[in-house]
């Protein structure tokens, strides 16, 4: 709903700032007695309470500035008299007006969703409003289309959405300068034939109707650039819509259509074709092979229904369709099947028949770690973990999976797969990548049962079955490499599997600081079965860069051997016949492990083949500790891509402010790292991912390491400003962790855990005090809740902050606060929406410091706002600190260990607490 907000705002201003004929009037800037809301051209009343009577009482004043409004804006949720009287005074009092938003949805309801305004009509005499281009009518009651409407002769952008709209007017069709026409989610079960006579429209959206059928008319939009048809009702399209030329969009997902035009295939502009969940048998092949088509959904293939079912049968069209909100974690599916959108952007779809009785499947999205991620040696995380449950089940037809991902780093001889877990093992499925949105790709699977998901980034992948008659396996990326499998190498058939990985030759020079040295790609050979084959089994490998089989030296040549999970290579050269050619090289193996030809003069070279490999792994990473500007107990930490720093630093100066990244750092996928905060500055929180003040991390290359954390001080911050720093380690926090001092030492051995360190300053407390804009609420500890039932702290607050996004009106709606403080906060923090949400949670956070039930009103706010994610997060917090108290009043000997805990019956105690 933001989104949308934000583009039709957008779309207001292009309107308006067309070279349409302009009114003789020079803008002016509001004057010293002029009205807050009146500033130069604009007059913005939505934001205001009682704006009708606001602008009655200018227009009564016969106000100068009135002359020179060209914006207007004004709420609708207004009594329905009041506001027709106030719309009649505005064409006599604003004359050269260009943009008129008359909205409604500012209100929201007891579930957050937002309300539509009282207005139902529009006074004739807006007709005269010459010069109006922009005419925003969203989010009210209108039932039929305004007369006065088509005859604003100069509109160029009409906003109808969210209304109550059944049929559109023949007359629209006199909108000749009309451009950009939205009426998504109304009524609308026909449009009139006129609607062909708009012949500017570019942008027509009609979604979220009733319409079945669309007039034959729509092909005369002969400029119309985007149409987006989806969730309606249509069965079939026009044939004229192939006489859309100019047409780069069309979207006709969630609708029943059984066909669809062949010449659809042959706009010459067009770049993407929206067809998802129809009722799709057959298709041309023009467009089954169209790479901009979208046909996920769709029974492509299927018998249909009519051959199935006698005449007069009822056709069921549409297969239940699911979309769950954040506070839902299971769905059922039935025989019938269905097509669910899980709330973190998944989706599956259930054909008919693929289970047998109707069950709940459960999905939860975690956070990856080490323990849930099972990576190769080679290869990168794109996605979170996903789990779907109840495990093992298996279905009559395969359950499709897409799942989104970070679009990888274009690499040599990678593919995206969907990895999953079965019986303790992992193993990669087929997989297909969609793309739906420049950077917003999906990952496609069938699903045999159901465990955990993840996509992965690997060395592109060739295996094959070997019978007992042998055979031949070969790289897709790199044609040299082979594998030959003779006749008796196995008694059974058995599944075997190749990565290639390349090495650039400048990293190897480098790194031996040999001009000549080279390698072959890097061979990983895998099986099925028993451990060796019967018969040898021949591997070609290309030689080394710029080395030949009748021009080089026989004693640089070397076969290393790596069998994990051992810490060395081994030189089997001597070992084995290595048969040269003029560009490759053939040995014979009775078992699999990884291979690699190297060509140098160095003699040890099993260590230097390990260096080498663990460079073809690293990442080179910079590590950033930047402080909010507003705020600066607020600290982002990020661990960063060393490619991506300059443009994360760009986006982020705006709002923080801190030192230089650090310097390079070279890190492995999935290893784990630590922050802590030194001198005098410490963590203002117990968080899950906080280890005795230390924050952990786990380093992924195409996901955000990112954290933000709260810190605080010991130490007289009334006196001077505290000067401490924030220092990266690698591995995880260890049981004893050390003291400053003793870190510092570390640091400068060979092996050091120490990566980099940082300075972090907290300005004295006279710089903060105030209560500007930019100032903090509170300076002194705000704590809610208790240390029996858990503490709330600012840290805690912050993070909830950060993840409510555009519902914190909705939150703050049921946590008690008035509307038209809401209305305050979004006016002074309008361009700021953290600002906003932070203040709206920090002032209801200080007026409840104190009190009881606080923490659990807060709890409920969210439930009933649907953001039962972030309520699930506050209560893991509580857990937590929970359980630190529990163990403290331990520690002290406050409590006996197996007396009764917090939250226990006196049933489950065997012995009093003991002072």
């Amino acid at each position: 709903m933001a989104a949308a907000a934000e583009g039709l705002e957008s779309r207001e201003a292009a309107a308006a700032s067309k070279d349409a004929p302009r009114p003789a009037v020079e803008s002016v800037d509001a004057g010293p007695g002029a009205p807050p809301f009146l500033a130069g051209n604009r007059l913005n009343l939505d934001l205001y309470p009682e704006g009708c009577h606001q602008l009655l009482h200018l227009c009564a004043q016969h106000h100068q500035q009135l002359l020179q409004v060209e914006f207007l804006r004004l709420s609708t949720h207004e009594d329905p008299q009041l506001l027709e009287a106030t719309l009649a005074q505005v064409p006599g009092n604003l004359p050269h007006l260009r943009s008129l938003v008359l909205k409604g949805g500012q209100n929201r309801g007891a579930l957050g969703a937002c309300l539509q305004g009282t207005l139902t009509t529009l006074p004739t005499g807006l007709s005269a409003l010459a010069h109006l281009v922009h005419l925003d009518l969203s989010f009210n009651k209108l039932e039929t289309l305004p007369a006065c409407v088509p005859q604003l002769c100069s509109l160029d952008t009409l906003l109808l959405s969210h209304n109550r709209l059944s049929v559109l007017p023949e007359t629209l069709g006199a909108l000749h300068v009309l451009t950009f026409l939205t009426v998504t989610h109304n009524c609308l079960q026909k449009l009139p034939p006129a609607l062909g006579a708009l012949s500017a429209l570019q942008q027509l959206d009609l979604s979220e109707n009733l319409l079945d059928t669309l007039p034959p008319e729509i092909g005369g939009l002969s400029n119309l650039t985007e149409l987006n048809l989806a969730s309606n009702r249509l069965q079939s399209l026009p044939v004229s819509l192939v006489g859309l030329r100019s047409l780069r969009l069309l979207v006709l997902h969630s609708n029943f259509l059984t066909s669809v035009p062949a010449g659809l295939a042959h706009l010459p502009l067009l770049t993407r074709l929206d067809l998802r969940d129809n009722q799709l048998r057959h298709l041309p092949p023009e467009l089954l092979d169209a790479p901009f088509v979208r046909l996920q959904g769709n029974p492509l293939g299927e018998a249909s229904p009519d051959s199935l079912s006698p005449p007069g049968t009822p056709q069921v069209l549409e297969m239940p369709k699911l979309f769950l909100t954040s506070d839902l974690d299971s769905f059922p599916v039935t025989p019938q099947g269905c097509s669910v959108t899980l709330a973190c952007g998944v989706r599956l779809r259930f054909p008919a028949g693929a289970t047998t009785t109707p069950i709940t499947v459960h999905y939860r999205l975690w956070l990856p770690e080490p323990a849930l991620v099972s990576l190769g040696p080679h290869d990168s995380l794109l996605s979170g973990v996903l789990e779907l449950w109840p495990h093992g089940v298996a279905f009559q037809q395969d359950v499709s999976l897409w799942l989104l991902f970070v679009p990888p780093r274009a690499r040599r001889c990678h593919e995206v797969v969907v990895r999953t877990r079965r019986d303790n093992s992992w193993s990669d499925l087929e997989t297909h990548l969609e793309e739906e949105a420049p950077k917003r790709l999906w990952a496609r699977c069938q699903v045999p049962h159901f465990s955990w998901f993840l996509v992965v980034l690997r060395p592109v992948s060739n295996a094959c079955l070997v019978p007992p008659e042998g055979t031949l396996l070969c790289s897709s990326g790199h044609p040299g490499v082979k594998v030959t499998f003779p006749p008796g190498a196995t008694e059974e058939p058995r599944h075997v599997s190749m990565q290639v990985v390349h090495m650039a030759g400048r990293e190897l020079r480098a790194l031996l600081g040999e001009p000549e040295a080279a390698v072959s790609p890097l061979l990983c050979l895998s099986q099925s079965g028993p451990p060796s084959f019967l018969q040898p089994v021949t591997v070609q490998l290309p030689l080394p860069p710029g080395v030949t089989g009748f021009s080089l030296d026989h004693s640089r040549l070397h076969l290393l051997y790596w069998a994990p999970p051992a810490a060395t290579w081994d030189d089997i050269t001597a070992q084995v016949v290595l048969e040269l050619t003029h560009l490759y090289a053939r040995f014979q193996v009775t078992h699999f492990s990884w291979y690699w030809l190297w060509y140098t003069t160095k003699t040890c070279v099993g260590g230097l083949a390990r260096k080498a490999w663990e460079r073809l792994r690293l990442h080179q990473v910079n590590l950033i500790a930047l402080q909010r500007r507003r705020d600066p107990e607020q600290v982002l930490l990020q661990c960063l891509p060393r490619n991506k720093v300059d443009a994360t630093l760009r986006r982020l100066l705006e709002r923080y402010r801190g030192p230089e990244p650090s310097d390079t750092v070279e890190m492995f996928e999935g290893e784990k790292f630590f922050a802590a905060f030194e001198r005098g500055i410490d963590v203002d929180a117990d968080r899950p991912d906080c280890v005795e003040g230390r924050v952990c991390f786990v380093f992924y290359s195409h996901l955000k390491n990112v954290k933000e954390v709260y810190i605080t001080t010991a130490l007289d911050r009334e006196a001077q400003a505290v000067r401490g720093q924030v220092s990266f380690y690698r591995g995880s926090v260890p049981v004893e962790v050390p003291q400053e001092a003793e870190a510092a030492r570390q640091r400068k051995g060979a092996d050091a855990l120490w990566m980099a360190t940082l300075p972090i300053k907290l300005p004295r407390l006279q710089g903060l005090k105030g209560h500007g804009k930019g100032a903090r609420l509170s300076l002194a500890p705000l704590n809610l809740g208790d240390a029996e039932t858990g503490f709330l702290t600012q840290s805690n607050l912050l993070s909830v902050a950060g993840r409510l996004g555009p519902d914190w009106p909705a939150v703050a709606l049921h946590l008690g606060m008035p509307y038209r403080e809401l209305q305050r906060i979004r006016h002074e923090f309008r361009d700021d929406l953290d600002g906003q949400i932070r203040h709206m949670l920090f002032s209801w956070a200080e007026r409840q410091a104190g009190q009881p039930g606080a923490v659990e009103l807060l709890l409920q706010a969210l439930e009933q706002s649907d953001r039962q994610d972030v309520a699930e997060e506050v209560r893991a917090i509580l857990e937590l600190g929970r359980h630190k108290y529990q163990d403290s009043i331990r520690r002290t000997g406050l409590a006996a260990e197996d007396s009764a805990l917090p939250g226990t019956s006196a049933s489950q105690s065997t012995e009093p607490a003991q002072a």
